[in-house]
């Protein structure tokens, strides 16, 4: 079961009511209003293995020139009483910080660009580039990324630095847990092919089996399939698996996972080499 993750709520509708304020108070900071407090902790959808894997398995989308919103750009804004400057442009920005995602809970409530939150779509929420812009989101643990389209406003809590919808958490492989390690890089004009070696290489494990030989036929199985440098391991929570690599090609390892998957062996998970 994937447990609950308090998140920090997003604007609503209100912010209509309040960025026309620029207009008449050009040298004023803007208000925006407090987010409201909602009746609980933020929650993962209910969602079947296939849809995991499905949501996994997004296509990055295609980085392009943006419109600033007509909500959302400040120049200023309040929160909880704290003012947050926007940034006027996103040129040039990279930072490594702490990643939260945010999902059933927000679903379907308008952004502070005015967009709906859809949490099976790759966007996010950061509290000063202007909106929307593209990004690239690292998960420096495991060298996942992805590009999400940051449209909304927060994390308002001072050690995190975005805060992923629910389907790019899942890309990130970090969905079952609160956060992530990430690097955050904008992207302010069409972005380059994906480099499609990673900066390290990596295993993925697989495979959750009682005894050594269970584990040895899924090998065999695997191998009969597709040759490649694998062996059993021990794993930590009692029983044997499967590592396999390592990897240093993108595309060869997504290729083992889907592989991994049809056999029925179960999702991986990507390990750093050591």
């Amino acid at each position: 079961m994937i447990a609950p993750v308090r998140h920090y709520p997003k604007f609503g509708q209100k912010v209509f009511l309040f960025i026309v304020v620029p207009l008449l108070w050009s040298c004023a900071v803007v208000p925006v209003p407090q987010p409201p407090t909602g009746t609980g902790p933020d929650r993962a959808p209910a969602v079947s293995r296939a849809e995991l894997v499905r949501l996994s398995q997004l296509p990055d989308p295609k980085v392009t020139a943006l419109q600033k919103s007509a909500t959302g750009n400040g120049p200023e804004y309040v929160v909880w009483g704290k003012t947050y400057r926007v940034q006027p442009s996103a040129e040039g920005y990279r930072e490594d910080g702490v990643s939260s995602w945010y999902g059933a809970k927000f679903h379907g409530r308008r952004t502070s660009s005015g967009e709906p939150f859809d949490m099976y779509q790759l966007t996010a929420a950061h509290r000063s580039l202007p909106i929307p812009v593209f990004a690239r989101v690292t998960n420096l643990r495991n060298g996942l990324s992805t590009i999400v389209k940051i449209n909304d406003r927060g994390p308002f809590h001072e050690d995190r630095i975005i805060d992923l919808s629910y389907a790019a958490a899942v890309k990130l492989d970090f969905h079952n847990s609160g956060t992530a390690r990430v690097r955050v890089e904008a992207l302010t004009e069409a972005a380059p092919a994906k480099n499609e070696r990673l900066n390290d290489s990596y295993f993925l494990h697989a495979g959750l089996f009682e005894t050594a030989e269970q584990a040895q036929q899924a090998l065999q199985n695997l191998i009969a399939v597709e040759p490649l440098s694998a062996q059993i391991i021990a794993r930590g929570q009692g029983g044997f698996g499967l590592r396999l690599g390592p990897f240093t090609a993108a595309a060869e390892r997504q290729r083992f996972e889907a592989l991994l998957i049809a056999l029925d062996i179960g999702l991986p998970t990507l390990v750093p080499g050591r």
